[in-house]
């Protein structure tokens, strides 16, 4: 298997101290692929990246509309959230409205991802519940979609679950690939998740920006999804996180989603134009450094708006300036080759 470029570089007292290798595939809603660095066709687990897609069946099912979703239960359904106030309420508010309680949730418990909401947690002695786990707003929906069918709510994270077959017939469909048996996986909060190519998942993300080579049900679930994330972008991620500055600056314009192992992926509405990386290594440094430095290039105004990432600054805990992490010299090149914000979208345009 030929090794990948190196995509992010860390640099200390002049030398490149660390790497990320990693693949970047940009495609269109036809599969046509606009930029390919690395092994693209190699299968990769997208993670939480997919989350979107994930929630499809909540409102192609008909539970949204029938619970009486709000655009902020929509937004945690596709959230990896930090665990804060707001986003605990939120998934309580899901699961209340599709008359279930957090018992039910299968995804385990871990600590809160926001410090905030984890040093709180301590301080009142409490240790963390499945409702703390960052994917509690994906496993709400998937409950919400199993009670509205008719289903057992009970086993609904198993892999022959009714919800986890439409699920995967819905990825399966929006990324235009067959999943196989094999390459199923089991997340971290204990759903499937589905080995697909790199260039599949872009072209999955370009749907989901577009709404084009998708059914009109599933088109319309993508675009409320997306509403409903730019929206509330703070549900999606949380402060000062990668995902809710991307949304919060460029609202209608980038819907970015993270994943574990160094997955991140965009959907550009305007462009019509879908991007997926993922780093070797997993660490989300490198594949959020990668992604920025994508958006600032395809995206009007996205310079700007992550202008903090795109820095890269490596500081001293003194807080004096040591080092960087940047785009290396493959990913510059790449970046450099890509058509102007223009004539990409004129290549993503319906024809």
């Amino acid at each position: 298997m030929q090794d990948n470029p190196i995509l992010v570089e860390v640099t200390r007292g002049g030398l490149v101290e660390s790497c990320h290798r990693g693949a970047v595939a940009i495609a269109d809603a036809d599969g046509r692929v606009l930029l390919g660095l690395g092994d693209i066709e190699r299968p990769v687990y997208p993670r939480s990246a997919v989350k979107a897609l994930q929630a499809i069946p909540l409102i192609e099912s008909g539970a949204a509309e029938a619970f009486g979703l709000r655009q902020a239960e929509l937004a945690i359904a596709c959230a990896s959230h930090s665990g804060d106030e707001t986003h605990i309420g939120a998934v309580r508010t899901l699961l209340a409205k599709a008359g279930l309680d957090e018992s039910l949730l299968a995804c385990g418990a871990h600590w809160p991802i926001g410090d905030r909401a984890s040093r709180e947690l301590s301080r009142l002695g409490k240790s963390p519940m499945p409702i703390h786990n960052n994917c509690s707003g994906k496993h709400a929906g998937m409950l919400a979609t199993a009670v509205h069918l008719g289903l057992d709510p009970r086993g609904y994270e198993r892999p022959e679950h009714p919800v986890q077959q439409e699920i995967r017939r819905v990825i399966s469909e929006i990324c235009d690939v067959t999943l196989e048996q094999d390459e199923i996986g089991i997340d971290g909060c204990s759903v499937p998740t589905f080995a697909l190519p790199l260039a599949a998942v872009a072209t999955g993300f370009a749907r989901l920006a577009s709404g084009r080579g998708l059914e009109v049900k599933q088109a319309e679930a993508a675009r409320r999804l997306m509403e409903a994330c730019f929206a509330a972008p703070d549900l999606v991620a949380g402060e000062g996180r990668f995902d809710t500055i991307v949304m919060r600056g460029l609202p209608g314009t980038a819907f970015a989603k993270g994943g574990a192992e160094g997955v991140h992926c965009a959907a550009l509405p305007a462009l019509g134009i879908g991007v997926a990386v993922k780093v070797d290594d997993g660490t989300k440094r490198g594949a959020e450094m990668a992604l920025a430095v994508l958006l600032a290039k395809l995206v009007p105004g996205a310079e700007s708006v992550l202008a903090g990432q795109l820095a890269g600054e490596m500081r001293t805990w003194r807080g004096a300036k040591v080092g960087t992490v940047g785009p290396s010299p493959a990913l510059k090149a790449a970046v450099r080759a890509l058509p102007r914000q223009s004539a990409a979208a004129t290549a993503a345009a319906p024809r």
